[in-house]
């Protein structure tokens, strides 16, 4: 284990971990977690619409011909994450994962075994010169061919995201897809401002729910794909049985985008 790691605070990509009933956690975040499912008894279900929309979102980027992939702020890959929904489609797929947590880093490279289609970043995503120019990047993508940029049930712990996917969209080429999630107050205001309130008590990674409409600006320079940005359920469903009769009880906001030339 890396030396760095703080136990007494909880880790967000470790507690998500927890939520999605994986292994790679710690008491500090198990308390955190059930704290935050006392008080939100769904937010378990959010998290498992989040990986579903993470499962159909790589499905879709892979049916458009992408075979790389950068999962910025990626947690810890347990199962159903980008690399096996992508290799499953295509097996000649590369995968880069970027956390800052040295946990989740850890684990990643752990669970990802070595394989040489895939690698592990542990770097700050709001560093994107760091992140791009780093030996696993330069290796394993070619960036002169269209990436998926992968902010999944990140950016809401990022204070201004806007730049930082700005700086991503211009190292990338036409043809490259954005794919976000995003935590939203929309529909859930009370029980939202208890679970912001607690990531900003407990961990070192505030949480900042956004509107539609923040959202949607963080596509500037790319086209989004239907149904645009809409909750986690809503976004290119599975099956119509998929589709909650409330789907802002998700608390959770999904979009693809495709830059344009």
């Amino acid at each position: 284990m890396e030396p760095d790691i703080d136990l007494t605070k909880p880790s967000a990509a470790r507690v998500y971990d927890y939520y999605l009933g994986g292994a790679h956690n710690f008491a500090v975040d198990r308390e955190m977690a059930e704290q935050a499912i006392a008080m939100w008894p769904e937010v378990p279900l959010i998290m498992q619409a989040n990986r579903a929309f993470l499962r159909r979102a790589v499905e879709f980027c892979a049916a458009a011909g992408i075979d790389q992939f950068l999962d910025l702020g990626s947690g810890i890959p347990t199962v159903g994450n980008v690399h096996e929904v992508a290799l499953a489609r295509n097996p000649d797929a590369r995968v880069v994962y970027v956390d800052n947590d040295p946990v989740a880093a850890a684990y990643s490279r752990t669970i990802l075994d070595g394989d040489p289609r895939t690698a592990v970043v542990r770097e700050d995503l709001r560093d994107p010169e760091k992140v791009l120019n780093s030996p696993e990047v330069t290796d394993l993508l070619d960036l002169s061919r269209p990436v998926a940029v992968m902010t999944v049930a990140v950016l809401h712990f990022v204070d201004d995201p806007a730049p930082v996917i700005a700086a991503y969209r211009d190292a990338v080429v036409p043809g490259s897809h954005l794919v976000v999630s995003h935590a939203t107050r929309d529909g859930q205001r009370a029980q939202a401002d208890e679970h912001q309130d607690l990531y900003r008590r407990r961990t070192a990674t505030p949480m900042t729910m956004r509107t539609k409409a923040q959202v949607e600006a963080l596509f500037a320079g790319f086209d989004l794909v239907e149904p645009g940005v809409v909750h986690l359920p809503l976004w290119r469903p599975a099956s119509p049985d998929d589709v909650d009769g409330r789907p802002e009880r998700f608390a959770g906001l999904a979009a693809v985008g495709r830059k344009v030339p």
